[in-house]
């Protein structure tokens, strides 16, 4: 800094200070953009030499690695849901043509190799075609994953990196009356999390439960009735695997309404699932990176075994033809649009502030497009391979169950013949009761059901179809603790498969919630400096504590509550408001300014265009959608009714409706109240926290005990009896994006004070 400068010779003098903050910067010398660091607390420090641990401003831990934060972002986004979502709105909404997408990509030697092993339904003269005109959802999906997903994960990851805070600092610094963003993420992650946690529990009981033979829910329990001993009425009229989920493992009541106690298997269970967590979390990324090694890796090892051994399995090639069936008319039903955009933005953790939490963490120079767009479709491929494994394992049990279902109506047939009630003529002469196939049993039924037309119902005959079996559409946990468990059963060697698959749920499930925890704990740390440890653990046992209410009897039933209400519409107001945040009030061009900066390279246009109009657009569509969902079905759920031994759909009482209405209001609240805060001043949003400090002239001016009207003088250099210094004709630095030598609002970015150093100030505030 000159000699002469007037810094310099206020710096020894006792004069009132009442230099605008433009000349104090216009005299600095240039600021080397690369090497600089985002702070928003107003306070700079040097870069530490390599061979250091890597530390931001604030002392912010930082990866180890470049595979360690890519596998963190992957076990967050990769979860539960691709492997029990995914695959069943793709079998609802036809699957179809995505394979032969794939398929027809490949030269024609190899295309016949792809044809001869998935035997598609796109046989080789129609490959080209279907695969041009009949993509049913996989085709919605991967256009929402690319106009939406992708540019609003982007988005987080691109404002997570360059302002280094969790949801709640990131928001406060881009438009602090948009702040109740990172509250509302905040509330919204405690939710999802505090159930979340019990699918672990579940899985925890089921791995345990594994380490027998033969697997318990694999026949149905005898119990003695007097001295008779009889299989328990429950399981005779459902299955085996149904009885030990309802009844063994969740000793499940009839309603919402009967609570029925806690159940202690589940609540110890949930215990250990909140220790994993806290284990891994109680460090920070130091040992929850860690984890990731493990947790976001092994289900990938575990899903490709099951590959091999599903496509090895009789009938697993019927499933997944069924899986990959294209159905065109589902292309232009809203419906499966709708439920392609919620899978496309709970894929991949958008809104929750786990992925901004991950990416506080990186070097600003990291180049978070590549992850983006690496991510994202990893995301994708997962769920297309948790897919084929699905619906080969599910092909597997639905022959199995037809073939059961063949045998046990062949025996009603031969039962009739013995008593005359149908005609020995009535059977065709090469059928052979011993060696029955399905073949013949369907040309059977249809042969009485032609002559016995007037009295076909009261013989009680089924059909046997296969199509039938693979028709039964299932999810969640109907799809992981009955369906799959059941086809386990049959499988060789079915306990070392049966650990396998729910370690693999479990590990699925603690990346997701280690994530989900990072998005509340990490803007809570980083804004209220409390102590990592002790928050992390006192979340964890809060929320136990809390979550007693799902292990209870009933507690299913308020798990299906958590999970279709608390989330999803609160959820898509923070996305459409972080979009807006950036594109409308921060500014896209100077936005995407800042993003050429810091990767070195300028963005595609596409992303402009997509933040500015397309995703708003979008989202606000979805929510349109998700309210009058809301509006058209009324709230309900599927309860288990043990006299009947079936599900019945019960609407919710009027208190479970308050619940879920509260719900749905706690998680939005902050957004309106926060706003109405700042709008009328009732908080502070930073401006009266204002530091400037320059390191390489060892000075600094702090004015953050000035009153308002002095602090108003000294940044716009307003005082009565001094004209404000002209501004320079030549400034060393302009921030990113800045078009004038100096742009600045009359107050400071956010919550967090001045960020001069390296970002101006938003254009506007909304």
């Amino acid at each position: 800094m000159p000699k002469n400068s007037k810094v310099t010779q206020r710096e020894h003098s006792s004069e009132h200070v009442t230099e605008s903050v433009a000349d104090l910067l216009a005299h600095e010398e240039p600021v080397d953009y690369k090497r600089s660091i985002l702070n928003v607390t107003g306070e700079t420090w040097d870069r530490q030499k390599d061979g250091e641990e890597e530390l931001d401003a604030e002392n912010r831990p930082a990866w180890n690695s470049k595979l360690q934060y890519i596998l963190a972002q992957i076990g967050y986004s990769v979860g539960l849901g691709n492997v029990w979502r995914f695959p069943y709105l793709c079998q609802k909404n036809g699957g179809g043509s995505g394979v032969c997408l794939w398929i027809a990509c490949h030269p024609v030697g190899v295309r016949h190799k792809l044809l001869s092993l998935f035997l598609s339904p796109c046989q080789e003269v129609g490959v080209i075609h279907q695969a041009g005109t009949e993509r049913a959802y996989l085709v919605p999906y991967l256009v929402l994953l690319i106009i939406i997903g992708l540019p609003l994960f982007f988005l987080e990851l691109a404002v997570g990196q360059r302002i280094r805070r969790g949801s709640i600092g990131v928001w406060n610094y881009i438009c602090p009356r948009l702040g109740g963003i990172g509250y509302a993420s905040c509330l919204v992650c405690f939710f999802v999390g505090l159930y979340y946690n019990v699918i672990i529990g579940w899985s925890i009981f089921y791995f345990f439960k594994s380490f027998q033979y033969p697997l318990p829910w694999s026949e149905c329990p005898i119990v003695k009735n007097g001295s008779v001993a009889v299989v328990e009425t429950e399981c005779e009229r459902s299955s085996a695997t149904t009885y030990f989920w309802y009844r063994e493992t969740l000793d499940i009541s009839n309603s919402i309404s009967e609570s029925g106690g806690l159940n202690w298997k589940m609540t110890l269970c949930l215990l250990v699932a909140w220790s994993l967590v806290g284990l891994a979390m109680i460090k920070g990324i130091q040992s929850s990176g860690k984890v990731m090694y493990f947790s976001s890796l092994f289900p990938y090892v575990v899903l490709v075994c099951f590959l091999v051994r599903g496509l090895l399995l009789r009938g697993a090639v019927d499933g997944i033809m069924h899986m990959f069936t294209p159905k065109l008319d589902k292309m232009l039903d809203p419906q499966v649009w709708r439920e392609a955009a919620t899978q496309v933005f709970f894929a991949l953790g958008l809104g929750f502030g786990g992925v901004i939490a991950f990416s506080s963490y990186n070097k600003q120079d990291n180049n978070c497009h590549f992850d983006a767009t690496l991510v994202s479709f990893i995301n994708f491929f997962t769920s297309v391979l948790a897919t084929l494994v699905v619906f080969a394992v599910l092909g597997f049990k639905a022959n199995i169950m037809n073939e059961k279902c063949v045998v046990e109506n062949a025996e009603k047939i031969l039962g009739y013949l013995n008593s005359n009630v149908l005609s020995h003529d009535l059977i065709p002469p090469h059928v052979n009761f011993s060696h029955l196939t399905a073949k013949d049993y369907n040309e059977m039924y249809r042969v009485i059901m032609t002559v016995k037309e007037g009295h076909f119902k009261e013989l009680g005959l089924d059909a046997c179809l296969l199509e039938d079996e693979l028709n039964k559409s299932v999810q969640g946990t109907g799809l992981a603790f009955i369906a799959f468990t059941e086809a386990m059963t049959h499988f060789p060697a079915s306990p070392f498969w049966s650990v396998m698959f729910f370690l693999m749920l479990i590990n699925l499930g603690l990346g997701s919630m280690i994530g989900t925890m990072s998005g509340i704990t990490t803007p809570i740390i980083d804004t209220f400096k409390v102590r990592k440890e002790v928050f992390t653990v006192g979340s964890c046992v809060f929320a136990f504590v809390v979550g007693l209410i799902f292990v209870q009897r009933s507690g299913n039933y308020f798990v299906t509550m958590f999970d279709d209400y608390s989330a999803t519409l609160p959820l898509t107001v923070v996305v459409i408001l972080e979009n807006i945040a950036v594109a409308w009030i921060y500014g896209t061009k100077k936005f995407m300014q800042e993003l050429t900066e810091m990767l070195g390279f300028q963005p595609y246009q596409f992303y402009y265009y997509t933040w500015k109009y397309v995703s708003p657009i979008c989202m606000a569509v979805l929510m349109t959608a998700s309210i009058i969902q809301l509006g058209v079905s009324p709230p309900g759920y599927s309860a288990w009714i043990r006299e009947e031994a079936a599900e019945k759909f019960l609407f919710y009482p009027s208190w479970a409706m308050a619940i879920l209405i509260s719900l749905i209001i706690l998680a939005s609240l902050p957004l309106p109240l926060v706003f109405i805060l700042r709008q009328f001043h009732l908080i502070s949003d930073g401006s009266n926290a204002l530091s400037v400090t320059y390191k390489k002239g060892r000075m600094m001016k702090d004015i953050s005990n000035l009153e308002d009207n002095d602090e108003t003088r000294f940044i716009l250099s307003k005082v009565p009896s001094e004209t404000p210094s002209p501004m320079p004709t030549h400034r060393s630095y302009l921030g990113p994006g800045s078009n004038s030598p100096m742009e600045m609002s009359s107050a400071p970015n956010g919550r967090y004070g001045s960020g001069y150093l390296l970002a101006s100030t938003p254009e506007s505030e909304l």
